[in-house]
């Protein structure tokens, strides 16, 4: 508490500063900006990266620039998620809270998770870019789909006994957000089998899970998926939203072990998950991805931050899946014939 009443006389502090400008930040064009936002996260390093936060929000000073040139410096709550990430990174999965007294500029953000890097080192920094890309592509697909910011975040110990440190980092869309933007809500606590979703859509989004090479999902689990149906009808069947990919093939990192259940020995080999379609089915789907597959193609291509051998890596991988998908004798076989059936 002594830490946060701290930040909290200099939030007010900086807020009385001559010049300070109240321009808000505009939610929407937050992700439709493609640079990378420079972030400073400023708190206590110790207990966040052991994954012992001692109270159920931890206080950080969350400082940026705002596109009007303004800097923003306020004082926001952080907490930890997720599971096999916190067991296995050296910086956990963060979850940002941006709707406080104290950060009225950000208040528009809501609630963000955070993906930083697992590890350090060039491999882990890849990764990261690999899987922000994978949302950029199901961006491309379908507006559907959870939007993505890239962050250059220096973390900061406000307790002055760790070294700050800089890493890519990334976050996602809040789910009340992209549930506006699409005009549906969120379905919680409700457990469906995936035939009882948007037809067309969970077709769609077999067909993505199958091109980045992600077994990592169920509906019925709701495990990396969300369920959203339309506002103004209660009778639609709600769209899957697919999320969280870094145990896909497409970003193949070194701890992405694939369930035993999936029958490969490794994440990049293929699995379809979904139930048959028709080939009507399919080729409706199959046109969406052709349709796109251009900028899909530049997206890759124009991926800076991404080594040229990756570039050439993860197109290969897709231009695999797009030889797959104009086959009609594969479609029939991997789609209808070995679809799964319960």
């Amino acid at each position: 508490m002594k830490v946060f009443r701290s930040m909290l006389v200099l939030f007010i502090l900086v807020v009385s500063l001559p010049g300070w400008s109240q321009s808000i930040v505009d939610s929407e064009q937050f992700f439709k900006d493609e640079n990378p936002l420079v972030v400073t996260l400023s708190t206590d390093l110790g207990s966040l990266l052991s994954g012992k936060i001692k109270e159920a929000y931890q206080p950080a000073i969350f400082a940026c620039k705002h596109p009007d040139g303004s800097i923003i410096s306020e004082v926001i709550k952080l907490n930890l998620r997720g599971h096999s990430r916190r067991t296995i990174c050296n910086v956990p999965p963060i979850r940002l809270s941006f709707r406080n007294p104290t950060s009225p500029r950000l208040s528009s953000l809501r609630n963000l998770k955070l993906v930083s890097e697992c590890k350090s080192g060039s491999d882990y920094e890849q990764y990261l870019l690999k899987e922000f890309f994978a949302y950029k592509i199901y961006n491309v697909l379908t507006e559907k789909s959870f939007r993505v910011r890239l962050l250059k975040i220096t973390y900061e110990d406000n307790v002055g006994k760790k070294k700050p440190f800089t890493r890519n980092a990334f976050v996602i869309e809040n789910v009340d957000a992209l549930s506006k933007r699409i005009k549906c809500k969120e379905l919680n606590n409700i457990k469906l089998n995936s035939e009882s979703t948007d037809r067309d859509q969970m077709t769609i989004v077999n067909l993505f899970e199958y091109m980045i090479g992600n077994t990592d999902w169920s509906v019925p689990n709701n495990h990396n998926i969300k369920l959203l149906r339309l506002k103004k009808d209660s009778t639609a069947l709600p769209y899957p939203i697919p999320y969280d990919f870094d145990y896909s093939g497409f970003v193949n990192a070194d701890y992405a072990v694939p369930d035993e259940m999936m029958g490969i020995e490794s994440v990049v080999e293929r699995v379809y998950r979904g139930f048959p379609r028709t080939m009507e089915e399919l080729e409706a789907g199959i046109a969406v991805f052709n349709k796109h597959k251009p900028a899909i193609d530049a997206l890759i291509a124009n991926a800076e931050l991404l080594s040229a051998y990756l570039k050439k890596d993860i197109s290969s991988y897709v231009n695999d899946f797009y030889k797959i998908i104009n086959n009609s004798k594969e479609v029939k076989r991997i789609f209808i014939e070995n679809a799964r059936k319960k």
